[in-house]
């Protein structure tokens, strides 16, 4: 297994990406937290450049490359927003991408990872396997393969995103982010082991795609099927053994949500707090809010990790 990042890596991240990544803000809801009871902070990555917080392990991973292995180019494979991710920081670190992309992923993010720059080649997420597919590329073609998530610096520029909340909110008492592959998750435990000991991290994954949860208990990596689930984005079938390593030291729990409160969870950011957030960026605020009897009167952030969806789709799940 490879070396597991730290928390100097995020540091070193974050310095990496600075000029680069936005320092996204940090909302806050009168109305969620008197719904809720819970102080309530929500780390709005859906206004990252892409729209998600992947472009913060992509621009980390393609410019901690030497410049002679970053030139040969870059490959990856993605659901979406990795896909994005990399195609936008590859253009701007000026080297060519190939995604490997699902043929039923949103259009929205295949048009945008197209319109970055990069060539997309597509797949039966259900028949074919993405590893398989970005390998053979590999092969054929040269370039470096760089993961959604099972990727020391793609984990390190993860979490990011944590360090930049804690540094404006202080110490908190839970922070619940969503889980596909545990790149996000797990990059924000370890920023959170370092800088707020006592809080507890709360990965929250679709419940037709309960992989991690499954992982944690077993003490074991578990694989499941491709799971069928509006949270395109954690429609991933195993976690990866550096994501899961970190999962076990420093996440407390995994917790799920269904797709129905997904829906209701975009509809009541939409209407409450004025914000288009994705399905597998609903996971955390859903799950956070159906866990409010727990942390009453407490502090607990929020990580929403994207805002791309069709807006054809959107008003589908919202209405």
């Amino acid at each position: 297994m490879t070396v597991l990042p730290t928390f100097s890596d995020v540091v070193a991240a974050s310095a990496r990406i600075k000029g680069q990544a936005h320092r996204t803000p940090v909302l806050r809801s009168r109305y969620l937290n008197a719904l809720s009871g819970v102080e309530l902070f929500f780390k709005a990555e859906n206004f990252q450049r892409v729209g998600a917080f992947k472009f913060r392990g992509a621009t980390n991973a393609i410019l901690a490359l030497p410049e002679d292995v970053r030139q040969k180019g870059i490959i990856a494979f993605s659901s979406g927003n990795h896909a994005q991710a990399i195609a936008c920081a590859a253009r701007e670190a000026g080297v060519p991408a190939v995604i490997v992309m699902p043929e039923d992923a949103p259009a929205v993010k295949l048009a945008a990872t197209r319109g970055y720059g990069a060539e997309v080649v597509t797949y039966d997420r259900y028949s074919q396997d993405r590893e398989e597919i970005a390998a053979r590329l590999v092969a054929e073609r040269g370039g470096t393969l760089l993961p959604s998530f099972n990727h020391p610096d793609i984990i390190a520029g993860q979490g990011t995103a944590a360090l930049e909340l804690m540094e404006e909110t202080g110490p908190l008492d839970a922070l619940f982010v969503p889980v596909g592959g545990g790149g996000l998750v797990s990059g924000c435990a370890l920023v959170t082991h370092e800088v707020a000991p006592d809080c507890a991290v709360i990965g929250v994954e679709p419940a037709a795609g309960d992989d991690a949860r499954q992982s944690m208990a077993a003490g074991h990596i578990v694989k499941i099927a491709a799971p069928r689930t509006i949270a395109d984005g954690a429609q991933t079938t195993s976690v990866g053994d550096i994501t899961f390593a970190l999962m076990q030291r420093y996440v407390r729990d995994i917790v799920t949500v269904d797709d129905a409160a997904l829906a209701a969870t975009m509809r009541l950011l939409a209407e409450r707090m004025k914000i288009i957030v994705e399905p597998t960026g609903c996971l955390a605020p859903a799950a956070a809010l159906a866990a409010a009897p727990q942390w009453q009167g407490r502090r607990v952030g929020v990580l929403l990790s994207g805002g791309n969806i069709d807006i054809t789709r959107f008003a589908q799940l919202v209405g």
